[in-house]
């Protein structure tokens, strides 16, 4: 398996939508915000390289919302997602597979391109992945959560034949899904307090476990269990969902590949009094 981190580019988020009930005067020390409470994110992908299969996890916000849209997020940085795939010998006709985390902008914008008035796959020969409880409930989306879900992102997936689903199931009174390995060292968890049925991967990379977080853990300042983002749609569950997977990803040292962080790529974290916390960061082609 070889991974390859592609990077698309930067945005703004409110600093207090970010960290949810932590009070600013904390989160600030470890993110200062601009002038308008705004801080600076990353929209991080991962390119994997496994078993005759080229699968891009994520692809960023894409480029075919107007200038308002893009206005709102303060876009801004040098890398883009052809570029990153460029700079690494790839084309988006390379692409077999992509993989979607989950269906909020910032994580599937690029799925979709337009081609004159025509909304078209950006990925003409690769397969599209979710799962059948996220697209049920991406594309009868919830009030709170309309304006994450746009359907020019979504829906063409689906029109353009493209488009298949894991095979996830839900586990009796528990409700947590689970999935079985989509590709030889790619697992899958499935989570809910951030979304529903947000898919975790978790490879198989040199001897260890590298997990992509998405939105269960978007940087390195979110690792204290109480620091939740204001947008999960149950952050209780978060909180639930956090602690075993950091206690687990701390006693067997799992790479975490952080998607939002725009300072840390990767991370290590360790048992500490104050309980899971950070050890170390590094880049993918540190490790």
């Amino acid at each position: 398996m070889n991974l390859y981190t592609i990077d698309t580019g930067l945005f703004k988020l409110d600093g207090g939508a970010m960290f949810g009930v932590v009070p600013k005067p904390l989160w600030s020390k470890h993110h200062p915000p601009d002038a308008n409470n705004l801080c600076t994110w990353a929209m991080r992908c991962l390119l994997v390289e496994t078993g005759g299969h080229l699968v891009l996890i994520d692809n960023g916000i894409g480029d075919k919302q107007d200038a308002k849209f893009f206005g709102h997020y303060g876009l801004h940085g040098n890398d883009t997602l052809a570029g990153s795939l460029k700079k690494h010998g790839f084309t988006p006709d390379d692409i077999t597979d992509v993989f979607l985390t989950h269906l909020h902008f910032d994580h599937c914008g690029g799925s979709i391109r337009r081609e004159g008035e025509r909304l078209v796959p950006a990925f003409r020969n690769a397969t599209y992945w979710s799962n059948k409880f996220h697209w049920e409930w991406a594309t009868q989306p919830n009030a709170r959560e309309k304006a994450s879900f746009l359907k020019e992102n979504i829906l063409p997936i689906q029109e353009s034949g493209q488009l298949k689903f894991v095979d996830a199931a839900r586990k009796n009174d528990a409700d947590t899904p689970f999935v079985e390995a989509l590709f030889p060292g790619f697992d899958v968890l499935l989570v809910n307090g951030h979304t529903d049925a947000m898919m975790i991967p978790h490879l198989a990379y040199k001897g260890r476990t590298l997990c992509y977080m998405a939105d269960l853990l978007p940087s390195v300042h979110h690792l204290p269990l109480p620091w939740v983002m204001a947008y999960d749609t149950r952050p209780l569950l978060t909180l639930q969902e956090k602690a075993p997977f950091l206690n687990r990803a701390a006693s067997e040292d799992f790479v975490l590949f952080l998607e939002h962080d725009a300072d840390n790529e990767c991370a290590v974290v360790e048992h500490t009094e104050k309980g899971v916390r950070l050890k170390a960061t590094m880049r993918l082609d540190e490790l």
